[in-house]
């Protein structure tokens, strides 16, 4: 840990902000979290910002290439000797931290494996190599070809760290660098001339009249840093823009021949003055609510003590309870026991005298031979006075062996337990059987001016009685209430009426027998910058039904690479694009502006979505391209670029197109031919299109993230329909809340 971080008690400065927003001064020592890098844990040295919008250490970002890069040459090194057993790859640490060390090292492991086997070429920038972890966010961050040169570097959060530093060290003073000894206490310090003065020193080397007065001064540090922002693409450029879409400054030359050629860009001043005015108003939006934070932290603190009081309340009382629980068992257990002894007593006793009967008859062998002797007896008298009482014994050692009988029976099943209604009774022992928390399902909730919002239970939950669903708006102006839903039956609630181009939080929780459950997790939604436009698939206009299969709802199209296209491979030879098999919605747009948004299925082979105009359409149907012509050439050889244009401007489709589970961006009269790697992107799961009518644009967005993806003029004349080519395999799906249409009326028109 930085033994900054330790000297609390050293007295600190506060951060200045200007005389408008004097009211701004926090405590340099409470922003201590913000300073700590998340991979050392340091005070961030010379920070980079990542494309996530999170900072990191230059050492930290080396350090971590380097551990990739090694993790991967031990795993190669493992495959490709067989003698070597296979083991995970360790990522180690560097133990050095010297930026010095660490340059030295990426050049040397760069020469080092320049010259792999069979001519395989790797350097610390080469592909595989250059993605790491966001230790903040875990984001997965490509550097490119260009590694840690393409990030920017983080002077603010730099110039926060110093400060941070001097406050630390404000028992220390800095010296005056040009006082002969003793030296005094310095005063100002020249960013120009990189040391620090007293006033007499300043005074004796910045006088009046002289090109020095002009330096900049500051107050007394050790950082002498150029103040300058270069762009990390072009050498020796200055940014003087920022990029609306990407959200990063940017140089001139970007704009003009750059990947941010069709993006929007505002100057660098309209861009601060935003951003400031934004930044300000949400400081002081926070400020201002000082005193209900404290409010809410002596609400917490005192959530605190009552959690810990009532948890071991809790657990007392849980715990008295199965203690008495286990004291009726016990009872039982004892009283059981005793009827089984008893009756086992019973058993044995009778058993044993009917053992001894029989014992007796064994005993009694001798009869026989004694009733014998009684028969040789020649006196009768005598012979009868004896052979009665004999003859009587062994009539009834006869009749006993003839009926045997057991006394008792030795089993004990009238004492046997049906103990599992009190197992399944004690299985579902719980705590007045609270619910589960439900789960947001992020894949099947939608939002639009209307929208949907799914959910479930975890898996292996018990099923509740009904729902109740919360939102609200997020709102930076004041604090917006949480409005609820009437108790849901379903998994699943319409909102309606939600304000476009805004963000809107969710969260839902189950009821059972009158009890609730914890809410589910808060997710963020944001809705389109424009009212959705309903529509379905219009089955006559462009629609073949030879190519392409549209479902009874017609929601879903389906092209199907079968023996139509076999049979046109021909015209596909002489020109692709006319293979493309065209559909169009049945509403269409004269003003204003609208949202719709579909689904792309990702094995498709090639999609194109967009918008069409019916004037065009008409006169490019009625009059379509010669493609037998030898003037017709669609497609030259080579990617230049203008044989998009020209096609472009051929049809009567504006489009973006979707193959091969990637998003291919159309080439602008400003594009560069070395930029095509840079036209695509991956494939969202779901697609949403804005067009302004009005001001004649068109936008295409990821649907799940609201991110503008692609902007571009659109000429809008008659009427505009959302339009749809298909070819090979693929299909699209339109959302269930695009399709639910206020009017059925066939050929409907939206004027507003």
């Amino acid at each position: 840990m930085s033994p900054f971080l330790m000297s609390a008690s050293v007295p600190l400065s506060c951060v200045y902000t200007p005389p408008c927003t004097s009211y701004l001064w926090v405590p340099i020592k409470n922003i201590e979290r913000e300073l700590i890098c998340p991979c050392c844990k340091e005070l961030f040295t010379h920070p980079l910002i990542l494309p996530c919008q999170h900072s990191v250490c230059h050492k930290c970002a080396k350090e971590l290439l380097l551990s990739r890069d090694d993790a991967v040459s031990e795993l190669d090194s493992e495959f490709s000797n067989p003698a070597t057993p296979v083991s995970s790859p360790r990522i180690r640490r560097l133990s050095s931290a010297s930026v010095e060390r660490l340059d030295r090292l990426t050049r040397t492991a760069s020469l080092r494996r320049s010259f792999g086997r069979k001519g395989w070429k790797r350097t610390i920038h080469s592909q595989g190599i250059t993605t790491f972890p966001c230790p903040s966010c875990k984001y997965d961050i490509d550097l490119g070809e260009r590694g840690l040169s393409g990030l920017f570097r983080n002077f603010t959060l730099e110039t926060i760290v110093e400060r941070y530093r001097q406050a630390a060290r404000a028992a220390v003073a800095i010296m005056c660098n040009l006082c002969k000894p003793p030296p005094q206490e310095a005063t100002k310090s020249c960013m120009d001339c990189k040391a620090s003065y007293c006033n007499e020193c300043f005074k004796l080397h910045h006088p009046w009249g002289t090109p020095k007065a002009q330096h900049e001064y500051v107050g007394p540090t050790t950082n002498f840093r150029p103040k300058i922002l270069m762009c990390p693409e072009h050498d020796m450029e200055k940014v003087t823009m920022y990029c609306e879409v990407c959200r990063r400054p940017v140089c001139h030359l970007c704009k003009l021949g750059g990947s941010h050629a069709n993006h929007k860009v505002t100057s660098m001043s309209s861009a601060y003055k935003a951003l400031k005015e934004k930044l300000s108003k949400s400081i002081g939006y926070l400020i201002s609510k000082e005193d209900q934070v404290k409010t809410q932290i002596f609400q917490l603190e005192h959530m605190i003590e009552q959690t810990e009081s009532n948890g071991e309340k809790a657990k007392r009382e849980a715990t008295d309870l199965i203690d008495g629980l286990c004291a009726i068992l016990e009872q039982r257990k004892m009283k059981f026991i005793k009827s089984i002894e008893d009756s086992r007593s019973s058993k044995l006793e009778k058993l044993q005298n009917q053992m001894d009967e029989y014992q007796g008859m064994l005993e009694n062998s001798g009869l026989v031979g004694y009733a014998q002797e009684v028969l040789k007896e020649t006196d009768q008298s005598c012979f009868v006075q004896t052979a009665k009482q004999l003859h009587i014994r062994i009539r009834m050692a006869t009749e006993s062996l003839k009926t045997f009988q057991p006394a008792a029976e030795p089993s004990f099943t009238e004492f046997t337990l049906d103990v599992s209604r009190e197992e399944e009774l004690l299985k579902e022992l719980s705590f007045t059987n609270v619910p589960d928390a439900p789960v947001i399902d992020l894949t099947q909730s939608r939002l639009y001016d209307d929208g949907i919002i799914c959910w479930q239970q975890p898996n292996g939950a018990l099923p509740v009685d009904h729902y109740k669903l919360e939102y609200r708006r997020l709102d930076q102006d004041g604090d917006c209430a949480w409005e609820s839903t009437e108790d849901v039956c379903s998994t699943s609630k319409v909102i309606s009426n939600l304000d476009t181009n805004m963000s809107y939080i969710f969260r839902v929780k189950g009821c059972k027998n009158s009890i609730y459950s914890d809410y589910s997790k808060e997710v963020l939604f944001h809705t389109p910058p424009a009212p959705v436009l309903r529509f379905l698939f219009d089955e006559k206009c462009g629609y073949n039904s030879d190519h392409l299969i549209l479902n009874k709802q017609r929601d879903s199209v389906e092209s199907v690479a079968g023996l139509p296209m076999l049979l046109s491979a021909e015209r596909i030879v002489v020109g692709s694009y006319m293979s493309l098999n065209f559909i169009t919605g049945d509403t269409g747009v004269t003003k204003g502006k609208y949202y719709w948004a579909f689904r792309v299925e990702l094995c498709s082979y090639l999609v194109k979505v967009g918008v069409v105009s019916d004037t065009k359409l008409q006169e490019w149907f009625h009059s379509p391209p010669d493609i037998n012509s030898p003037r017709y050439d669609q497609d030259s050889g080579h990617d230049s670029g203008s044989e998009d244009i020209a096609l472009e401007q051929s049809q009567p489709f504006t489009f973006v197109t979707i193959g091969m589970k990637r998003l291919f961006i159309p080439k602008g009269s400003a594009s560069s031919s070395t930029e095509s790697c840079k036209r695509s992107v991956s494939t969202p799961s779901r697609i949403g299109i804005c067009l302004d009518y009005d001001k004649g644009k068109v936008n295409f967005y990821n649907a799940d993230t609201m991110q503008c993806l692609y902007e571009r003029r659109v000429e809008c004349s008659g009427t505009m329909y959302p339009a749809f080519g298909l070819m090979g395999g693929g299909a699209v799906h339109l959302d269930e809340l695009i399709t639910l249409k206020e009017s059925t009326k066939p050929g409907f028109f939206l004027d507003s």
